[in-house]
């Protein structure tokens, strides 16, 4: 059996330890793996960083439990549409909502690339993806007040959860380019430079 002694990192002096593994878990101050999905406020982030991450992971659940919604509606009452279409959908659901959930934990540490990722596909297309049906619907000659006199128990789930998610994608870009935010985006990418070469 091993002794507090017999570990290198307990005999070396604090400043020798630096802060390997006390808050990230990884030398340098980033977060790996489920250290840098977790929702409590990081080290070093601004306050407008942490509300975008918190709310790019809001759309992200208003987004699952949407699908979740309609796949109950899909195996109860039927959409009409074979099984295959919906497990297909529900499959590419999941690694694009697993892919955004690993980008939102990169543009919290700073990545740019990750910031501007999120700002043109889940920012600009998917806000796109969610009022495209009722614009066009819209557009179609259909008025507001059918909306309500046609709307069935699935709308009536789906509609509030969509709201929720276009809030927490639009209030998510603002948060992620406020000047704060545009300051730790700038100050990470230096850092970066310096430590690279």
């Amino acid at each position: 059996m091993r002794k507090d002694s017999d570990d290198p990192a307990k005999t070396r002096s604090p400043e020798r330890q630096g802060n390997h593994g006390r808050t990230t878990g990884r030398r340098g101050g980033q977060a790996t793996g489920v250290e840098a999905l977790k929702l409590s406020p990081r080290p070093g982030v601004p306050r407008e960083v942490q509300a975008s991450f918190l709310l790019w992971l809001t759309a992200v659940a208003a987004g699952v439990v949407e699908t979740i919604i309609r796949v109950i509606n899909s195996l109860f009452v039927g959409s009409g549409s074979g099984e295959e279409a919906d497990l297909t959908g529900v499959v590419i659901r999941v690694i694009v909502y697993a892919v955004a959930v690993y980008i939102i934990a990169q543009m919290r540490l700073g990545k740019r690339w990750a910031r501007l990722t999120l700002a043109v596909l889940l920012g600009v297309i998917g806000t796109l993806s969610l009022v495209i049906d009722p614009i066009s619907w819209l557009a179609g000659g259909n008025s507001l007040r059918e909306v309500f006199t046609q709307a069935d128990l699935l709308f009536a789930f789906v509609a509030p959860i969509r709201a929720v998610h276009l809030a927490a994608v639009i209030s998510a870009l603002v948060f992620m380019f406020l000047p704060a935010a545009n300051n730790y985006f700038r100050a990470a990418r230096s850092a970066t430079r310096r430590t690279l070469g």
